[in-house]
């Protein structure tokens, strides 16, 4: 019989109840649909009730905040032509537009260990918060800045802010899941970088051509911030240290903390490895638009509709070329992590070298072709990405 076959299935609270139950003695006809949807639906009930909804809401804001870290450092970058432009700021050189940049990390490279000392002592969810609300109030004031140095120096405080966030998020993720599991959801974590980035050209350009101002591409973020900081105080978890491990953390000394970390070969590696992926992403991030748009106009020359090739239509397509590429490319690249693993020891560090080796022509012939079609540069840009954000998570 269909319902016996089915009950030996499933169990009896799992049994659709809309569904009569076939005569005595007759035979029912197997729905195949019914029972395909029988199984599906109580399984999305049954992964409901045990999900940590706690631990769950926790990596949605942690996503979320890590998501608009990254809009707020690429939406001036898709708008360096409207900044260069500014007549109070007066700028002659690009120079000065990359010293935006180099202010920023630099005050991020100068703090980020502070907030890992801060975050081992102290509570992470106030340091997420106050961090967080100063790196939203630096980019909102330094939105009102006419004088270029103060607006520099205000870029620069963005980056103390930010630090604390980059630093203390992953810690919190390590405390709350183990193993695989906790992969996965670094996976997710990281998948916000690609993605924020491409956003934040998207919004920057959009909003400074629909308001006329790019001041105005710089007071998004802040406002998404004030909603981050309200989530992370009264509905994130900060778990204990090691909680996932099973396992209480005492923090240590800072000095016997670097002598540890200079004689683990692979965090040394790893760490001067992942500066170079950090400065190419960074290089492609802030000249990129600028680079493609440079090389779209050259090839264009004095021909018809050249007029149509702006500065803000190719930052918006870069950011959905961005973006694509770390929808697919963090995923990517923590699954087939997870796949070989269990198979090859070392399998993150191969996985790592593989998709950089490759990246590194295809970067480059990527621009190059910028000077010939548009459309190349961008398909080659995507897979250059691709293979890029492959590293995130494993890392």
């Amino acid at each position: 019989m269909a319902a016996a076959r089915l009950a030996g299935r499933a169990r009896a609270e799992d049994e659709d109840l809309l569904v009569p139950p076939p005569s005595p003695g007759r035979e029912e006809p197997i729905n195949t649909t019914r029972d395909a949807n029988r199984f599906m639906f109580p399984s999305i009930t049954s992964w409901w009730r045990h999900l940590n909804k706690g631990k769950a809401v926790t990596v949605i804001v942690l996503v979320y905040v890590n998501l608009i870290n990254y809009m707020d450092r690429s939406t001036v970058a898709g708008m360096l032509e409207k900044i260069k432009q500014d007549k109070n700021f007066n700028i002659t050189q690009d120079k000065y537009l990359g010293l935006l940049q180099t202010a920023f990390v630099a005050c991020y490279m100068l703090f980020a260990p502070v907030f890992g000392y801060l975050g081992d002592r102290h509570s992470r969810k106030w340091l997420l918060a106050i961090g967080i609300s100063f790196w939203s109030l630096s980019t909102l004031i330094g939105s009102f800045m006419h004088n270029f140095w103060l607006f520099l120096m205000f870029r620069a405080l963005v980056g103390i802010g930010e630090a604390s966030y980059s630093v203390v998020a992953p810690a919190i993720i390590s405390d709350l899941f183990a193993k695989d599991q906790r992969s996965s959801v670094l996976a997710l974590f990281y998948f916000a970088i690609p993605v924020g980035t491409g956003l934040g050209y998207i919004v920057g350009s959009e909003v400074a051509g629909a308001t006329d101002d790019w001041r105005w591409g710089l007071r998004v973020t802040p406002i998404m911030g004030a909603l981050a900081v309200f989530m992370i105080i009264f509905i994130m978890q900060d778990p204990e240290r090691g909680a996932a491990d099973g396992s209480k953390l005492k923090p240590t000394s800072p000095i016997s903390d670097l002598k540890s970390l200079v004689r683990n070969k692979s965090y040394v590696f790893a760490t001067i490895a992942f500066t170079c992926v950090c400065y190419v992403a960074g290089a492609l991030m802030w000249w990129g638009p600028n680079f493609a748009f440079v090389g779209a106009k050259a090839a264009c020359g004095n021909k018809a509709n050249c007029g149509d090739i702006t500065l803000a239509n190719v930052s918006f397509k870069f950011g959905i070329v961005m973006t694509l590429s770390g929808l697919l490319g963090v995923p990517a690249g923590s699954y087939i992590s997870q796949i070989i693993r269990h198979q090859v020891p070392n399998a993150d560090p191969i996985v790592c070298a593989v998709t950089l080796l490759v990246s590194v022509p295809i970067l480059f012939f990527g621009f190059v072709t910028a000077n010939y079609s548009l459309s190349l540069c961008y398909g080659l840009t995507f897979f250059a990405g691709l293979l890029l954000n492959a590293n995130w998570s494993i890392v």
